[in-house]
């Protein structure tokens, strides 16, 4: 009997295959399709903190375009900067395989092009045969094995996301088009709000001005189009955008991690646990510091439901906090997005705090700041208090998650009535 089977090769599946089989556990890694189509395939941001927590070497310059970019977001009627933050842009193409690379030199076992068809007890049924194991762990993504029977996530909490790395067909034209955004070379320009108050636009012009990066994302729940017609229209619209060298796209889940992550022997993990940062969508460097959490919690001999407490104490109830916030953006309009720009409700602070994916710094003097301008928005200030209430709140119930299985469902009820 092996001691872990972990289905799924993307980014959080190999790297806990890796910490696993490092702590000397006899672990196989099924993934359905070919090994180097595993995960994503494109461009994703991820902060360092994330691989130091995880303890993954920073990728190297085959892996990364190089230190954190300055990002400008930009909306219909405001606009900020944010020079300084911990997010680099990595070839996720490159980092898994050298993720999976490390499990196999730690001894774990990668199959591709084998499904799983089927779970009972310890045994995992595939179109290669069966396997059984102490414990399985689900990695396989949104729409992978669902060994726990997980809920499927609703469409309004889902965003269809594309990201693609294009030659420069035309260089003057490309600096001419981010001259006029206030934009340099190897900086971001984040266009939100392009369609619908959870959608972004994210251009930037790479520093070898050889090549472009473009990351869109929306609700198509909402009415709006997906993000992959966001970036095929950017494309077609800017005749200086060239050939397209890489890239994909697909649905990323928003809502916060599901409530359980543990039943019995099985676990789940990254996207197939909803461990993704709801503000903006990123997920691998949230699967990074789960995989380790996890890893870290068999190797010690613990029981598997201590990795769910951790995670959902730890970590649970900052994404709930942002969740708050992302359910009501997705319903705002551009316009008032920008107006909180303008306001200074939206700085410098709190969206690098977004970016980092850590909690915004707090002091009286931020709070003063923000309360002088919403004394003239009498029903932005009506709004932003109930989002305050709920997010403290909510964060707060995170800190409480039951230790007991049998509680979780109550206090599951207490989160849905906070996050409305």
């Amino acid at each position: 009997m092996l001691d872990v089977i972990v289905v799924g090769a993307g980014s959080s599946g190999a790297a806990a295959s890796a910490f696993l089989a490092e702590a000397g556990l006899r672990v196989l890694c099924i993934e359905r399709r070919p090994l180097d189509e595993a995960g994503a395939c494109w461009v994703n941001g991820v902060p360092r903190a994330a691989f130091a927590r995880a303890g993954v070497a920073l990728p190297g310059h085959d892996e990364s375009d190089g230190p954190p970019a300055v990002f400008h977001v930009v909306a219909p009627s405001g606009r900020a900067v944010v020079p300084v933050h911990d997010v680099v842009d990595i070839d996720m193409r490159r980092l898994v395989a050298r993720l999976q690379a490390r499990a196999v030199a730690a001894g774990a076992r990668i199959m591709d092009r084998t499904t799983v068809r089927a779970l009972a007890g310890t045994t995992v049924t595939t179109d290669a045969g069966p396997f059984t194991a102490r414990y399985l762990v689900d990695a396989s993504g949104l729409t992978g094995a669902r060994l726990l029977g997980q809920p499927r996530v609703s469409p309004l909490d889902l965003c269809a996301a594309a990201q693609q790395v294009h030659a420069v067909r035309d260089l003057p034209a490309a600096r001419t088009y981010f001259e006029a955004h206030g934009v340099k070379p190897g900086e971001v320009l984040g266009l939100v709000g392009v369609a619908g108050g959870y959608s972004v636009l994210n251009v930037r012009l790479h520093a070898n001005q050889e090549t472009i990066g473009i990351l869109t994302g929306s609700i198509p729940a909402l009415g709006h189009p997906s993000g992959k017609a966001i970036l095929d229209d950017f494309v077609a619209t800017h005749s200086w955008v060239g050939e397209r060298r890489f890239g994909g796209s697909g649905p990323i889940p928003l809502r916060r991690s599901h409530d359980r992550l543990v039943a019995g022997n099985v676990a789940l993990l990254g996207d197939a646990g909803c461990q993704v940062f709801p503000a903006h969508g990123s997920g691998v460097g949230a699967g990074l510091v789960a995989a380790r959490m996890l890893a870290d919690t068999l190797a010690a001999g613990r029981p598997l439901q201590d990795y769910e407490l951790a995670w959902q104490r730890e970590h649970g109830g900052l994404f709930a906090f942002f969740d708050v916030f992302r359910r009501w953006n997705q319903r705002a309009s551009a316009d008032t997005i920008g107006r909180m720009m303008h306001l200074g409700l939206v700085d410098e602070l709190a969206l690098r705090a977004g970016i980092d994916q850590v909690l915004p710094p707090v002091t009286s003097r931020t709070i003063a700041a923000k309360l002088r301008p919403l004394w003239r928005e009498p029903s932005l200030a009506a709004e932003l208090g109930v989002i305050a209430v709920r997010s403290a709140a909510v964060r707060a119930l995170y800190a409480r998650y039951p230790r007991q299985p049998a509680l979780v469902p109550h206090w599951a009820r207490l989160v849905d009535r906070l996050l409305g």
